[in-house]
């Protein structure tokens, strides 16, 4: 599938998720953060069971289930956290064949972060479908799953720094 060019707000969201993120972009302990994760964005996923591949806006693995970073192209491991930011051409798809797809193969969380609305979604998978977690907006400051260990302000993940 083509991609369609991401706007600004899209651009600046997802730079700015991963500087929230950062602390967990490494490894475990240490002075800067949680770490434990590997982050990456606008990475190809190859989802076995379906053969679908999907570029992801944002997606991480823990660092207990890979010892290293995953490097094949596409990456052929599940990933234990997805996050899509909504754009008007694809948000329909993100929230319904990819949220399904994600869910067959067992992604554990998915968020959504939808720059129109100014909200973020955080989903934990369970095995009859995704349960909503958490829903915030501009004016909260969130613990969301699987990176609750840092706050994260809404506000400031769309560029709205109080």
């Amino acid at each position: 599938m083509r991609r369609a060019a991401p706007t600004p707000a899209h651009g600046k969201t997802e730079l700015k998720l991963g500087e929230l993120l950062g602390p967990f972009n490494r490894r475990t302990g240490g002075p800067r953060g949680p770490g434990g994760w590997w982050l990456m964005s606008e990475v190809e996923v190859l989802y076995g069971q379906t053969a679908e591949v999907f570029r992801h806006d944002v997606l991480g693995s823990r660092r207990d289930r890979h010892s290293e970073c995953p490097a094949s192209m596409p990456v052929k491991t599940r990933p234990d956290w997805v996050c899509e930011i909504l754009s008007p051409t694809t948000a329909r798809y993100d929230l319904v064949q990819k949220q399904r797809t994600l869910h067959a193969h067992g992604v554990p969380h998915y968020w959504i972060v939808d720059p129109e609305r100014e909200m973020l979604t955080v989903l934990r998978h369970s095995e009859p479908g995704y349960v909503q977690v958490l829903t915030g907006g501009v004016g909260d400051v969130v613990r969301a799953e699987p990176f609750e260990a840092v706050e994260i302000s809404v506000a400031e993940l769309f560029g709205k720094e109080e």
